[in-house]
This record gives C-alpha cells, structure tokens and sequence, in this order.
C-alpha cells in the first residue's frame, strides 16, 4: 500500500486538477449537462488511454534509445521544475478556443489531465513501484479528475476563484520539489553508477 501512495500522490500533483478546474469551467460554461458529462467522459477515457499508452511504449523506447534512469530522472526532473515554475509565474495554464465536439480529448483529456508532468511522472516512478502499481495511481487520479470535473460548479462556488488559484499554486510548489528531488537521485544515481 506504501508504494501506492508513493505513485498516487506525485501523480495527484501533476494532474492538478485543481488548477484544471477555472479553464474546464470557462470551456463548459454555456453548455447543458448532457453535453457537460459527455465531454468529462470524453477527458477521462482519452487521459487514462494516452498515459497508459505513453506509459507502455515509452519505457520500450527509452531501452532501444539506450536512455538510463538516471538520464530520465535528470531531463523529467528539469521538465517538470519549469511546468510548474511555468504554473507558479503565470496565471492562465492555456488560453485558445475550442471545438466542443472534440474538447474532452483535447484540450482536456491532453495535454490538461495527461501532459508532459504526468508522463514524466509516470515514467519515472515504474521502475521504482512497478507498472500495476502506476497505473493504478494513474487510473485513480484520472478518474478524481473526472469526479472534480462532474462537481466542478459546486467546487468552485466552495472555493471561490482565489480559493482555486491558491490549491492549484500549491500544486504546483509542491510539482517542483519533485522535480527537483528527482533531479538529485538523478545525480546520485549517475555518480553511483560511474
């Protein structure tokens, strides 16, 4: 169960649904309910498929690249300082219009739910935890995602705008310690390896 939170929680932080939550309200905002949930299930499903894809067919392109782990935890550490360095300075996430036939795929689905902090994420904690046990915390955080999408007015009417902003800035404080814990055991793990 340990090596399930230690999946879940860094994987929590990079969903960061929280911080998803003000453009998922501002995409769905004139729309009615059954289009609403058709496009949260439409988020959900793409997520969990592209992360679990990514998450199968990445680890066989790192081997036939000859990319290490300590090589990956350097770049994934790096990648995911700056996306939430990126979250921490700016205030919108993603500003562009879109289709509403194709928005719970993307931009929800990816790269909002499953984007670069996620993959990195996910790619770098199999090794240590195992594929069951990552995508189990993938599939979970999706799908809470998901959950905080359906409840997304009454969310957001609790929290407030500032309130929002504030979770989703932790989030991502809390995204870059990671990223940069990541680029440590990086090094460490190269200098123990040469």
């Amino acid at each position: 169960m340990k090596n399930f939170w230690a999946c879940f929680v860094p994987i929590f932080f990079a969903v960061d649904a929280f911080g998803v939550l003000p453009m998922f309200l501002g995409f769905t905002e004139d729309m009615d309910v059954k289009r609403v949930n058709r496009i949260i299930f439409q988020s959900v499903i793409t997520a969990s498929v592209v992360a679990l894809a990514f998450l199968a067919v990445g680890i066989a392109v790192f081997k036939l690249l000859g990319i290490t782990i300590a090589d990956f935890l350097v770049a994934g550490g790096i990648l995911l300082f700056v996306i939430s360095l990126s979250d921490l300075i700016t205030t919108e996430k993603i500003q562009r219009r879109t289709d509403p036939e194709s928005m719970g795929a993307v931009p929800l689905g990816v790269p909002l739910i499953t984007g670069p902090a996620v993959l990195t994420t996910s790619i770098l904690l199999v090794n240590d935890h195992g594929l069951v046990m990552i995508s189990a915390a993938i599939l979970l955080n999706v799908l809470i995602a998901g959950i905080i999408f359906f409840f997304a007015r009454g969310i957001h009417r609790f929290l407030g705008k500032a309130g929002a902003k504030t979770i989703s800035k932790i989030a991502s404080l809390l995204l870059a310690a990671i990223g940069v814990m990541m680029i440590r055991k990086g090094i460490a793990t190269f200098i123990a390896l040469h």
